[in-house]
């Protein structure tokens, strides 16, 4: 059992407690995303699922815009920024005190979402491998930044990927990124293993199987196993089937040291984050 330590980070002047782990729910903007079931795009789909998220426990909503799946089409940067100009709105108006994030690689994306709406946290799956102004951004723009472990890009990801020694290679990877960033004056960051990004089915249960090992940074970890394919090509079925596996998952990346998990279903993150506390409570 991976003993917990106090975390905080600090979101819209507002500090977030993670020494109990936090809930962050999806609300994809985008009409392909992997998990059909998450896509919302009219303005009563992003209301509902905005109330849905905070009602059922979420603490943390993820709004994205542009789909980060396997082969995922590009999508241009003006078609990001109206998509998420619309449902940020729509957020903000529904739950105007929500500590929101958004999911973006793009410094120019990030940097309108936090001075045009006030987002809290950025949430980048390269880690600023695919915009080189990323680090600068979020230095200047002084929020939470979520840096995720990748090799490749959504469109090149799952063809071949490989690794020599797998742990030892994410652990550098996060170790050189939160050492350019901490150099720039970025503060509070958030690392996320990558599961379903660059790794092949044995990578992802081994990285699962070592996590705690990540604990080494101090700093908070981000888990996102929700419905995907790590889960559903071991034990069969589609990501609609995977519900049973993602609970089994968040169950397991919790007892190794997660802070947040980021899900699709909220209501089952939130009982397994109150049946691990609730043990954690009582033995420690």
């Amino acid at each position: 059992m991976k003993q917990r330590t106090a975390k905080y980070i600090n979101v819209n002047g507002r500090l977030m407690d993670l020494s109990r782990p936090q809930v962050m729910g999806i609300l994809n903007l985008t009409p392909d995303s992997f998990y059909a079931g998450s896509r919302k795009q009219t303005e009563q789909e992003i209301a509902c699922r905005t109330n849905q998220i905070i009602s059922e426990g979420g603490s943390i909503i993820d709004v994205g815009a542009y789909s980060s799946r396997p082969n995922a089409a590009d999508v241009p940067v003006q078609e990001e920024m109206e998509r998420l100009r619309k449902g940020l709105a729509v957020v903000f108006r529904e739950q105007p005190e929500a500590v929101v994030s958004v999911d973006t690689f793009r410094a120019d994306v990030a940097k309108m979402c936090v001075e045009e709406f006030g987002v809290a946290i950025i949430n980048d799956i390269a880690a600023g491998e695919m915009d080189k102004d990323m680090f600068h951004a979020i230095a200047r723009l002084g929020v939470p930044y979520i840096m995720m472990h990748m090799q490749g890009t959504p469109q090149n990801m799952q063809r071949h990927p490989h690794y020599d020694h797998l742990l030892k290679e994410v652990i550098c990877y996060f170790s050189e990124k939160v050492q350019r960033l901490r150099d720039m004056g970025a503060k509070d960051l958030i690392i996320d293993p990558g599961f379903g990004f660059g790794k092949t089915l044995a990578h992802n249960y081994e990285l699962l199987g070592k996590m705690e090992e990540l604990s080494i940074f101090g700093l908070p970890i981000l888990v996102g196993v929700s419905r995907k394919s790590m889960i559903y090509n071991l034990l069969g079925g589609t990501p609609e089937d995977a519900l049973n596996g993602t609970t089994a998952i968040n169950t397991i990346a919790l007892m190794k040291g997660a802070d947040i998990l980021r899900v699709h279903d909220v209501k089952p993150a939130a009982e397994a984050v109150k049946i691990v506390s609730t043990m954690n409570d009582t033995t420690n």
